[in-house]
């Protein structure tokens, strides 16, 4: 299932993206000479760029529902459920926006998360053993964190970092493989084999340098969504929350969420050193202690 989305995904990128070059006029980025239109190879890298951001956006809840076994409450079956929606409709209300979808999803492990193309039309879940274990004030303040994300505007900010990022990815190595291209293969006229090569090994190279920019992003919103779940559910709740939350990571308890998935929970992981630069979340901690801090 999963391989399936992916290909049909990807599919939908290129059919959107060959449509709107289409439309737009932009087949070639290569002039008359042979070389380089920057005009036509920006507008090239953009499309491309920014479809598989939005697309990936617009399927994020069919995604996230597959990835993690989410079972959406659509008729409370138990007092938790019966609970865990009316607090939800309760921090909508108090944030201004609509109520989202909310879901559960099979893990024993603590992690939440909140994803959907607008504010309007989200999706928030709760694992089952966080449900379980963790006492009603934390899980309102995690749930309340979740919507602060969603008032926030983060999903759509992501969106647009990411699509940024991948279009000047995409641009720059296609700069560098055509130079190479040109000077060291000698290709005078279209491209040749280096071209596709180095513009490869080059992609490669300033995507991972790139998620710096986007992980910093995502270390960011997670101060303004602890902010928003403290000013809708309580400061005290919150810090609780996070703490009962570092006893779990602290006693090796891993993230149920899948790797596409981690960027939207609570509670990501984290590496030490080096790694901090690709950490998705800020230690707990950290987060902990900014809101320690707070007036």
């Amino acid at each position: 299932m999963r391989i399936g989305l992916f290909l049909l995904t990807n599919l939908a990128v290129l059919v959107v993206a060959s449509i709107t070059l289409n439309l737009l006029g932009v087949g070639r980025y290569l002039d008359e000479t042979g070389g380089l239109n920057l005009q036509h190879l920006l507008i090239f890298c953009a499309v491309f760029g920014f479809a598989g951001s939005f697309i990936s956006l617009f399927l994020s809840k069919t995604l996230a529902k597959r990835g993690t076994g989410t079972q959406v409450i659509k008729q409370p079956r138990s007092a938790d459920e019966q609970w865990l929606v009316s607090t939800v409709e309760d921090l909508a209300r108090q944030a201004g926006i609509k109520t989202p979808e909310v879901g559960i999803f099979p893990a024993q492990q603590a992690n939440a998360f909140a994803t959907g193309w607008n504010r309007n039309a989200a999706l928030v879940a709760v694992s089952q053993g966080m449900l379980q274990r963790f006492d009603r004030d934390e899980v309102r303040a995690v749930m309340a964190h979740e919507i602060g994300h969603v008032a926030n505007g983060d999903m759509i900010t992501l969106s647009l970092i990411q699509g940024v990022v991948n279009t000047f990815v995409m641009f720059f190595a296609r700069i560098v493989g055509h130079t190479v291209d040109r000077v060291i293969f000698k290709t005078e006229r279209g491209h040749g084999i280096g071209f596709y090569i180095v513009t490869f090994i080059t992609e490669m190279i300033l995507a991972f340098l790139a998620s710096m920019i986007v992980m910093a992003f995502s270390r960011y919103r997670e101060y303004r969504a602890d902010v928003a779940g403290a000013q809708l559910a309580g400061r005290g709740a919150m810090i609780r929350a996070l703490q009962r939350l570092q006893a779990e990571v602290n006693a090796g308890v891993e993230s149920p969420m899948p790797d596409t998935m981690k960027a939207f929970g609570i509670s990501g992981g984290f590496k030490q050193k080096f790694g901090k630069l690709f950490a998705s979340h800020p230690p707990l901690q950290e987060r902990i202690d900014a809101l320690s801090r707070m007036a």
